[in-house]
């Protein structure tokens, strides 16, 4: 695996503790920025929907650059973000903040996904991108946790400077390891040629997938917290201990969902929405009892987020391995999570905290449907993309022979 892929995953890190930061100080930031609690979690919401809307327009800004050079400009912004999160002196320009950190976060994303399909041998390209976004995983099992540790000892600010250093160390170990990908004649840079992959309804269809399945996933994941001390009867001391194991599993799942991604995405999706589904049933009935809703919630960790590789790999051979596609593909992940949050606030509302885990439910089995072409076209033996004219991006990655 090239040492650059790893790199790649430190950047990731960064950018996913950022967006989780605000979750575990909602109350010293409160008081820091006079500020409601229902305000500060409009910050939350802030940076998904600037994710999921502002990424693919910054990523079309960025097009005509080399994409280590494209990271790099991303790493500013974000930066600048960060520094302007940790000495806002009010709640708006807070809101800014979170806007700016938002919007790059996406794009790097994007931008990521697409270095490592082209870094990484054809074999391996999904192994590859299960790497990177372990970054993710982790920034769940430890970036959350240390911000809040941070946060509670030194205040909130010192969190968000934190933060920023983590960042610079991404961007310099980028700007030393990470390759520049040389440029050519099929690698784009023109926005006709980034848009032409999303002519296929088949794409649409592929990128609706992702959202189901992160949305069944963080229908459980948002309300987490909550379930577990109201429901199931767990100390506020024992939560963040079951929520370190929760995020454990998810980088066992996403190491295991890797090894298998570029031979059989859709049946590793099938697999992991079908198990998502029972253990998210499961969780909504036996939440009660402490054992079960452990276990069940193990597994929602271990077939949940874990399927982004996948995902990811089929994403990239129906429609290509560049920036805006994968960048997209984020948006469509984050409108999953915007969807799971802001249902399962009403729902909760009318009919209590069991609700959102059937709201995962619902979404897993729609999940399923969204496949059904996909599985019919393995049954019949079709497997090459509806459109191949758009999947190669010039890499050697990219002109590997598709598979479903």
């Amino acid at each position: 695996m090239p040492r650059a892929v790893y790199l790649l995953a430190l950047g990731i890190f960064a950018m996913v503790t950022s967006e989780f930061v605000v979750a575990g100080l909602m109350p010293q930031m409160a008081d820091g920025l006079d500020a409601t609690i229902p305000e500060i979690g409009y910050l939350i919401t802030a940076f998904a929907a600037a994710m999921a809307f502002g990424g693919p327009f910054l990523t079309v800004a960025l097009l005509k650059m080399r994409q280590k050079s494209a990271l790099l400009v991303l790493f500013a912004i974000f930066l600048a973000g960060n520094v302007l999160a940790a000495l806002a002196p009010d709640y708006r320009t807070m809101l800014v903040a979170r806007v700016i950190t938002g919007v790059a976060s996406q794009a790097f994303f994007g931008v990521s996904i697409s270095m490592c399909s082209q870094l990484a041998r054809p074999e391996v390209r999904g192994r590859a991108i299960a790497v990177a976004l372990n970054g993710l995983m982790l920034g769940t099992l430890l970036g959350l946790p240390l911000s809040t540790v941070i946060g509670e000892h030194l205040g909130w600010r010192a969190a968000f400077w934190a933060i920023t250093g983590l960042t610079v160390l991404a961007a310099l170990a980028t700007l030393a390891g990470v390759p520049r990908v040389e440029r050519t004649d099929d690698d784009g840079g023109s926005l006709r040629q980034e848009l032409g992959a999303f002519r296929s309804p088949r794409l649409w269809l592929t990128l609706t997938t992702s959202t189901f399945v992160i949305g069944a996933t963080f229908s459980a994941f948002s309300y987490l917290n909550p379930i577990l001390t109201e429901v199931t009867g767990f100390s506020t001391g024992t939560v963040p201990l079951l929520l370190i194991a929760y995020g454990a599993a998810t980088v066992v799942g996403n190491t295991v969902v890797g090894r298998f991604a570029d031979k059989h995405a859709v049946p590793v999706l099938l697999t992991g929405l079908l198990l998502n589904l029972a253990f998210l049933v499961g969780f909504a009935v036996f939440a009660q009892l402490g054992v079960p809703a452990v276990v069940l919630m193990m597994g929602i960790g271990l077939v949940g987020v874990t399927m982004n590789p996948a995902l990811v790999t089929r994403v990239q051979r129906t429609g290509n391995a560049r920036p805006l596609v994968n960048t997209v593909h984020s948006s469509f992940i984050t409108l999953g999570i915007i969807i799971a949050t802001s249902v399962g606030g009403p729902a909760i509302d009318t009919f209590g905290l069991r609700a959102p885990l059937w709201i995962g439910a619902a979404l897993a089995v729609l999940g399923v449907i969204s496949l059904l072409p996909d599985l019919r076209r393995l049954r019949d033996g079709r497997t090459a993309p509806s459109t191949p004219s758009v999947e190669t991006d010039g890499s050697p990655a990219a002109k590997e022979t598709a598979r479903v």
